[in-house]
């Protein structure tokens, strides 16, 4: 079984969970998630099976689209309000200044990582620093806000429309609207609308999959937004074995098909001769 499977993860799950009922259903140990999702999130969630599992990275860098909800006046340790209460205080903030601070955080930004997470730091987790209590430095990495948009506004409590970059956390986008209301703020609600082309409409759920009512999107149509080319024998016998091609094709990136029109590699330019062309992912 190859494919690509999205599913609308309910909150209270993990990531993980997702990928473990949805493999032990379809028989297979040979799957992978794009793109991690906070237990108390919702949302769209893709998976890569078999083979397809080799372009997970591919579809894990692509762009994100969330509708989150910020309540103002409350700060947690996890920067959302499953964690535990730091912090509380008054509030007194206006639409309009919502608005533009909203409005100042389109772009480019340096984002600090929440504590609360997997990104390693000193060989562990920042989440084992934080329940072992354990200080540590928090690494920072520059995200792309694309779009930010108020959907919703009740005085504390408002809810925002923002699509943004690979590695962008929510949580910490919204502890820095807050600051810049000079204010505490904690993330109420989260569910992810689209990753890359997949989107709400796509997904299926875990009931759907028990009852065998689903289907997959093949690695051709997954990867239907880069280069093609249908080669000939002599040429589908160099690339399984991985040779270096001249790159005829004017591409910098080019999915190999093989005679029968099946995904055979994707192979993108070589770094010591940009002239040629590398296997990157082998099908």
């Amino acid at each position: 079984m190859t494919g690509i499977l999205s599913i609308y993860k309910e909150s209270g799950m993990t990531s993980r969970d997702v990928v473990d009922k949805v493999g032990k259903q379809l028989r297979t140990k040979k799957i992978g998630h794009t793109g991690t999702l906070d237990p108390m999130a919702t949302g769209v969630l893709v998976l890569c099976i078999g083979k397809a599992t080799k372009i997970v990275e591919l579809l894990t860098a692509t762009e994100k689209e969330y509708v989150a909800e910020i309540t103002l006046g409350i700060e947690t340790d996890t920067l959302d309000i499953t964690g535990n209460m730091l912090n509380k205080e008054k509030v007194s903030v206006t639409k309009e200044q919502v608005e533009e601070v909203l409005r100042s955080m389109v772009g480019d930004y340096l984002q600090e990582v929440p504590l609360y997470s997997a990104i390693h730091v000193g060989g562990k987790k920042l989440y084992e620093y934080a329940r072992n209590n354990e200080k540590v430095t928090l690494p920072s990495r520059m995200v792309t806000i694309y779009s930010l948009e108020l959907l919703q506004y009740n005085k504390n409590k408002f809810t925002i429309k923002t699509k943004v970059s690979k590695g962008t956390y929510i949580r910490s986008l919204v502890r820095d609207i807050a600051k810049k209301l000079n204010t505490i703020g904690t993330m109420s609600k989260l569910e992810r609308i689209k990753q890359g082309t997949f989107g709400l409409h796509d997904c299926f759920t875990l009931e759907d999959i028990e009852n065998n009512q689903y289907s997959l999107l093949s690695i051709k149509e997954a990867l239907k937004d880069y280069p093609m080319v249908q080669i000939n024998a002599e040429l589908e016998h160099k690339i399984k074995n991985g040779q270096i091609l001249k790159n005829e094709f004017g591409n910098s990136i080019i999915l190999f098909l093989d005679q029968n029109q099946a995904p055979l590699a994707l192979y993108h330019t070589y770094e010591k001769d940009r002239t040629y062309l590398k296997p990157w992912k082998m099908f």
